[in-house]
Protein backbone atom coordinates (compact mmCIF):
# COMPACT_ATOMS: atom_id res chain seq x y z
CA UNK A 1 0.00 0.00 0.00
CA UNK A 2 2.84 2.79 0.82
CA UNK A 3 4.74 1.30 -2.30
CA UNK A 4 1.75 2.28 -4.14
CA UNK A 5 1.46 5.65 -2.67
CA UNK A 6 5.33 6.41 -2.92
CA UNK A 7 4.59 5.05 -6.69
CA UNK A 8 1.89 7.81 -7.31
CA UNK A 9 3.41 10.48 -5.55
CA UNK A 10 6.49 9.52 -7.50
CA UNK A 11 4.58 10.47 -10.92
CA UNK A 12 3.14 13.33 -9.72
CA UNK A 13 6.40 14.61 -8.93
CA UNK A 14 7.37 13.73 -12.66
CA UNK A 15 4.04 15.45 -14.06
CA UNK A 16 4.76 18.36 -12.16
CA UNK A 17 8.58 18.84 -12.30
CA UNK A 18 7.67 18.35 -16.73
CA UNK A 19 5.11 21.49 -16.55
CA UNK A 20 7.33 23.34 -14.39
CA UNK A 21 10.22 22.97 -16.74
CA UNK A 22 7.89 23.90 -19.35
CA UNK A 23 6.01 26.48 -18.06
CA UNK A 24 9.62 28.13 -16.87
CA UNK A 25 10.77 27.84 -20.34
CA UNK A 26 8.09 29.42 -21.99
CA UNK A 27 7.86 32.33 -19.38
CA UNK A 28 10.79 34.56 -21.82
CA UNK A 29 8.41 37.08 -22.60
CA UNK A 30 8.79 40.60 -24.06
CA UNK A 31 6.85 43.69 -24.98
CA UNK A 32 4.99 42.87 -28.53
CA UNK A 33 2.81 45.73 -30.00
CA UNK A 34 0.67 45.28 -32.44
CA UNK A 35 1.48 44.75 -35.95
CA UNK A 36 -2.74 45.83 -36.86
CA UNK A 37 -3.49 48.69 -34.38
CA UNK A 38 -0.65 51.07 -33.23
CA UNK A 39 -0.25 51.18 -29.72
CA UNK A 40 -2.12 48.34 -28.67
CA UNK A 41 -0.18 45.34 -26.96
CA UNK A 42 -2.62 42.24 -27.22
CA UNK A 43 -2.23 39.03 -25.66
CA UNK A 44 -0.84 37.06 -29.16
CA UNK A 45 -2.03 33.96 -27.72
CA UNK A 46 -5.40 35.17 -27.60
CA UNK A 47 -6.26 37.11 -30.40
CA UNK A 48 -4.05 34.96 -32.66
CA UNK A 49 -4.03 37.19 -35.72
CA UNK A 50 0.07 36.82 -36.46
CA UNK A 51 0.56 33.00 -36.82
CA UNK A 52 4.17 33.58 -37.24
CA UNK A 53 4.23 34.92 -33.66
CA UNK A 54 3.00 31.54 -32.51
CA UNK A 55 4.22 28.46 -31.03
CA UNK A 56 3.63 25.53 -31.17
CA UNK A 57 1.21 24.38 -28.27
CA UNK A 58 2.69 21.78 -25.55
CA UNK A 59 0.51 19.12 -24.10
CA UNK A 60 1.69 17.39 -20.90
CA UNK A 61 -0.56 14.76 -19.98
CA UNK A 62 -0.62 12.48 -16.97
CA UNK A 63 -3.57 10.45 -18.48
CA UNK A 64 -6.41 10.92 -20.92
CA UNK A 65 -8.47 12.85 -17.89
CA UNK A 66 -5.34 14.91 -16.54
CA UNK A 67 -3.22 17.18 -18.77
CA UNK A 68 -2.05 20.36 -19.23
CA UNK A 69 -1.89 22.96 -22.47
CA UNK A 70 0.34 25.17 -22.59
CA UNK A 71 0.30 27.48 -25.81
CA UNK A 72 2.87 30.14 -25.95
CA UNK A 73 3.62 33.75 -28.11
CA UNK A 74 5.58 36.50 -28.28
CA UNK A 75 4.12 38.18 -25.31
CA UNK A 76 1.80 35.67 -23.24
CA UNK A 77 1.54 32.31 -22.36
CA UNK A 78 -1.84 30.32 -21.75
CA UNK A 79 -1.71 27.40 -19.55
CA UNK A 80 -5.15 25.42 -19.37
CA UNK A 81 -5.50 22.50 -16.95
CA UNK A 82 -7.91 19.71 -17.42
CA UNK A 83 -8.59 18.44 -13.56
CA UNK A 84 -9.23 14.88 -13.01
CA UNK A 85 -12.54 13.81 -12.76
CA UNK A 86 -13.20 9.91 -12.52
CA UNK A 87 -16.86 9.84 -11.33
CA UNK A 88 -19.75 11.78 -11.63
CA UNK A 89 -19.46 13.47 -8.45
CA UNK A 90 -15.82 14.41 -8.77
CA UNK A 91 -17.47 16.45 -11.93
CA UNK A 92 -19.80 18.28 -10.32
CA UNK A 93 -17.22 19.13 -7.55
CA UNK A 94 -14.90 20.28 -10.54
CA UNK A 95 -17.49 22.21 -12.07
CA UNK A 96 -18.87 23.81 -8.83
CA UNK A 97 -15.30 24.70 -7.74
CA UNK A 98 -14.11 26.12 -11.01
CA UNK A 99 -17.12 28.09 -11.49
CA UNK A 100 -16.46 30.18 -8.02
CA UNK A 101 -12.92 30.23 -8.99
CA UNK A 102 -13.66 32.26 -12.33
CA UNK A 103 -16.11 34.31 -11.02
CA UNK A 104 -13.14 35.95 -8.06
CA UNK A 105 -10.87 35.81 -11.25
CA UNK A 106 -10.24 39.59 -10.70
CA UNK A 107 -8.64 38.71 -7.41
CA UNK A 108 -6.42 36.28 -9.66
CA UNK A 109 -4.48 38.54 -11.52
CA UNK A 110 -3.74 35.95 -14.41
CA UNK A 111 -6.74 33.89 -14.14
CA UNK A 112 -9.14 34.19 -17.12
CA UNK A 113 -13.04 33.90 -16.73
CA UNK A 114 -13.47 31.71 -19.38
CA UNK A 115 -11.62 28.25 -19.99
CA UNK A 116 -10.26 26.95 -23.25
CA UNK A 117 -12.97 24.10 -24.56
CA UNK A 118 -12.04 20.64 -23.34
CA UNK A 119 -9.98 22.26 -20.28
CA UNK A 120 -11.12 23.03 -16.85
CA UNK A 121 -9.16 26.56 -15.53
CA UNK A 122 -6.96 28.88 -17.92
CA UNK A 123 -4.64 30.95 -16.92
CA UNK A 124 -3.15 33.72 -19.18
CA UNK A 125 0.64 35.28 -18.53
CA UNK A 126 1.19 38.53 -20.36
CA UNK A 127 4.87 40.33 -20.78
CA UNK A 128 3.28 42.88 -17.87
CA UNK A 129 2.71 40.08 -15.56
CA UNK A 130 6.44 38.93 -15.72
CA UNK A 131 7.57 42.39 -15.49
CA UNK A 132 5.78 42.79 -12.31
CA UNK A 133 6.14 40.00 -10.94
CA UNK A 134 8.63 37.57 -10.13
CA UNK A 135 8.99 34.43 -13.06
CA UNK A 136 9.30 31.93 -10.49
CA UNK A 137 6.80 33.05 -8.27
CA UNK A 138 4.14 32.96 -11.10
CA UNK A 139 5.60 29.02 -11.69
CA UNK A 140 5.15 28.47 -8.33
CA UNK A 141 1.83 29.62 -7.94
CA UNK A 142 0.80 27.28 -11.09
CA UNK A 143 2.38 24.29 -9.74
CA UNK A 144 0.89 25.20 -6.05
CA UNK A 145 -2.93 25.64 -7.74
CA UNK A 146 -2.38 22.32 -9.27
CA UNK A 147 -1.37 20.57 -5.99
CA UNK A 148 -3.95 22.24 -3.96
CA UNK A 149 -6.78 21.73 -6.68
CA UNK A 150 -6.73 17.63 -6.35
CA UNK A 151 -6.24 17.49 -2.71
CA UNK A 152 -9.50 19.84 -2.34
CA UNK A 153 -11.44 18.10 -4.68
CA UNK A 154 -10.81 14.47 -2.68
CA UNK A 155 -11.55 16.49 0.13
CA UNK A 156 -14.97 17.92 -0.71
CA UNK A 157 -15.12 14.08 -2.35
CA UNK A 158 -14.68 12.41 1.11
CA UNK A 159 -16.94 15.18 2.93
CA UNK A 160 -19.75 14.67 0.99
CA UNK A 161 -19.60 10.65 1.38
CA UNK A 162 -19.11 11.23 5.13
CA UNK A 163 -22.69 13.78 4.98
CA UNK A 164 -24.25 11.53 2.84
CA UNK A 165 -23.76 8.45 4.75
CA UNK A 166 -24.76 9.79 7.89
CA UNK A 167 -27.81 11.04 6.13
CA UNK A 168 -28.93 7.52 5.11
CA UNK A 169 -28.01 6.41 8.51
CA UNK A 170 -30.40 8.58 9.61
CA UNK A 171 -33.12 8.00 6.96
CA UNK A 172 -33.05 4.17 7.56
CA UNK A 173 -33.13 4.76 11.64
CA UNK A 174 -36.66 5.54 10.98
CA UNK A 175 -37.55 1.84 9.24
CA UNK A 176 -35.48 -0.27 11.90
Amino acid sequence: MAAAAAGQSSALKSYLSAIRATVNAALCLQNFGSMLVERHNKPEVESGFNKELLLTPVVISRNEKEKVLIETSINSVRISICIKQSDEVEELLVKKFVRFMTQRAESFVVLRRKAVPGYSISFLITNFHTESMYKHKLVDFVIQFMEDIDKEISAMKINLNARARISAVEFLTVFT
